[in-house]
């Protein structure tokens, strides 16, 4: 059995903040957190505490994001924003700029985001390293759980958005089970579970987006959870070479 819950009473999470800190003091009305938990916690909190806001009125907009801007009618700061923090533009189009970042996330408008900024005029953008993020957060957490950060990306050929995991430490990203039998005793040859992003979406279902409620306790994903902080995302992230579509 899984049971999911989301951390209550987190205040307004600002640059320098002790982000550990303030997740245990949230998971103690719910018992704490123990080493076989999964914390998930939404990557706009670790942003912010980490001090990754940008203001438009502190950007000045190139030639390529004027002429971005004026074809898809938006702000050409944000559009600089979206550039400067984009390794690739991999598609513009109607409005949407889709790209892949310095991770290799592929995303629109390079995970930056103006839902939920502190302040009117400004952007969140996503952790430099988010791995490195989850590594510290965790060493930093009693109970030292696994912990997941999160964002909500979109998905080719599927309506609405879903929670995928950017930043990793302690979960096993896949579970692997090509070669293995399934129920019927026919070889398996295809199937590789993406446990930290389906981890990521359940725990997207305890809360609301206006819940403020950044941060997720799952527990029951034990024989998930490892020892060793481990490689992180990678394991998710599709290698160019095999990607079909770019």
């Amino acid at each position: 059995m899984i049971a999911i819950s989301a951390l209550p009473g987190l205040p307004e999470i600002r640059p320098g903040d002790d982000l550990a800190a303030l997740l245990a003091a949230a998971a103690e009305p719910l018992g704490g957190l123990a080493p076989t938990d999964v914390l998930a916690v939404a990557h706009k909190v670790v942003s912010k505490a980490e001090g990754r806001i940008v203001r438009l009125a502190d950007v000045d907009p190139g030639a390529r994001a004027r002429a971005l801007a004026d074809e898809h009618d938006k702000d050409p700061r944000h559009v600089e924003v979206v550039l400067s923090e984009a390794a690739q533009l991999v598609r513009a189009d109607r409005g949407r700029l889709i790209c892949r970042t310095r991770h290799g996330f592929v995303c629109a408008n390079a995970g930056v985001d103006a839902s939920n900024a502190p302040e009117p005029d400004s952007l969140v953008l996503l952790p430099l390293d988010p791995d490195a993020s989850a590594r510290g957060l965790r060493t930093a957490l009693p109970g030292r759980p696994a912990v997941l950060i999160t964002d909500s990306f979109g998905r080719a050929w599927r309506q609405g958005q879903c929670e995928v995991a950017i930043g990793l430490a302690g979960l096993a990203a896949l579970e692997d089970w090509r070669g293995l039998p399934d129920a019927a005793g026919r070889e398996l040859h295809a199937t590789v579970i993406a446990v930290a992003d389906e981890a990521a979406a359940a725990a997207d279902l305890a809360r609301a987006k206006d819940s403020r409620e950044p941060a997720v306790r799952l527990r029951g994903l034990d024989r998930h959870v490892t020892d060793a902080d481990g490689p992180g995302v990678a394991p998710l992230i599709r290698a160019l070479e095999d990607d079909l579509f770019r």
